[in-house]
């Protein structure tokens, strides 16, 4: 999808869900004014702050898409997430409100006046919140926007909410039983936890995550379709915003391959990764293979075995040896659980170099980036 498409659905997303909530947000505060009733009127107020999280939406978007410059080569793509962060806060504050509020009308209690046309008025305004969060929501999921998403789960609550009030309103219409405050009060909650949620995964896109399994499988599954790669380690997948991925990984080649080879190599494979995936590959490292060293291949499965052994080693890989200066290369990755890795890292050299005294070992720690 292309950024401008992408801006513009976001930007179409957010006014519909403006123009809605205002209009929303000025009929239920009439409506809580005309029937006393503290519920409708904290709803209302509540799709007005919806109207602010959809101008920060927009304003995210507009920001987010400002062509890179020279403090900011990558580009303004994570605005979006902090825009998604800021809309979080939003949710998280109307239930902190709404939760205040019913507290309140639960110590002092007023008799509010319901009908049915209000009820009917408010039926209507849960439809049309439906309708709202769920075509936000899914924009959200298909443009890969934070921010629309969390606008999408604060109108779904929002609809919940404005269900409870009105089977507050039948049951003291039917049974004369003013249950609203506390129907108002457990609701707040949910919205609490739902504007929790958003906070947590908005700021895990800002800090950094794990890629999913599938894309990074899908992508090394790609790069070992080239003929002479005989491995793929290392994958590096940096997030700048839904529209800038940077990525990096080391492949396994044969060791007699040339310059040219390997160059010619790497701009296919970075040319594929970025055409299927939209990932723009910054760097491809390469390990050499010992292909013609019978006893190189030896003494690996020797090493393998024996790293391979040792608890909170999870992979080896990039074994190289240089037989002519005696040296031993290789890479280890040690889980997160492991709080002694320089330990286990000093232990596997000795243990190496026990037993291949002839040669040098060259131990580097890698990160455990992907599954």
């Amino acid at each position: 999808m292309e950024i401008e498409s992408r801006q513009r659905q976001i930007i179409k997303t957010g006014i519909i869900g403006i123009i809605a909530n205002l209009i929303l947000s000025g009929t239920k505060v009439g409506l809580g004014f005309i029937s006393g009733s503290i519920a409708i009127t904290m709803d209302g107020i509540n799709n007005l702050t919806d109207s602010l999280s959809s101008v920060v939406t927009i304003i995210g978007t507009l920001i987010a898409n400002r062509k890179p410059d020279k403090k900011h080569p990558m580009g303004h793509g994570r605005i979006e997430y902090i825009a998604g962060m800021v809309v979080a806060v939003i949710v998280l504050y109307a239930g902190v409100a709404a939760s205040i509020e019913s507290i309140k009308k639960i110590i002092n209690p007023t008799k509010p006046s319901y009908t049915n046309m209000i009820l009917g008025i408010m039926l209507l305004a849960v439809v049309v919140k439906i309708f709202l969060g769920n075509y936000t929501q899914k924009k959200g999921i298909e443009l890969n926007s934070d921010s629309l998403k969390a606008s999408g789960v604060d109108a779904k609550m929002d609809a919940v909410i404005s269900t409870a009030t009105i089977i507050a309103g039948l049951i003291y219409m039917f049974r004369g039983v003013g249950i609203e405050s506390w129907l108002a009060l457990g609701i707040s909650f949910v919205v609490i936890k739902a504007g929790v949620d958003s906070i947590m995964e908005a700021s895990s896109n800002i800090v950094g995550e794990r890629p999913e399994r599938e894309l990074t499988d899908s992508i090394k599954r790609t790069i070992m379709e080239f003929e002479g790669v005989e491995g793929v380690y290392d994958l590096i997948i940096n997030n700048y915003g839904p529209e800038m991925v940077i990525g990096s990984a080391h492949i396994e080649i044969p060791d007699y391959w040339n310059a040219g080879m390997i160059d010619d190599i790497e701009r296919k494979i970075a040319d594929r990764i970025l055409n299927e995936y939209g990932i723009l590959m910054a760097a491809i490292g390469i390990y050499s293979i010992n292909t013609t060293d019978d006893m190189a291949q030896e003494i690996k499965h020797s090493i393998t075995k024996m790293v391979m052994s040792r608890e909170h080693i999870l992979q080896m890989h990039g074994f190289h040896l240089d037989s002519e200066n005696k040296v031993i290369n290789f890479d280890l990755i040690m889980d997160f659980d492991c709080v002694n890795k320089e330990e286990i890292l000093e232990e596997m050299k000795i243990r190496v170099m026990e037993k291949y005294r002839d040669y040098e070992v060259r131990i580097t720690l890698d990160l455990d980036t992907t599954d």
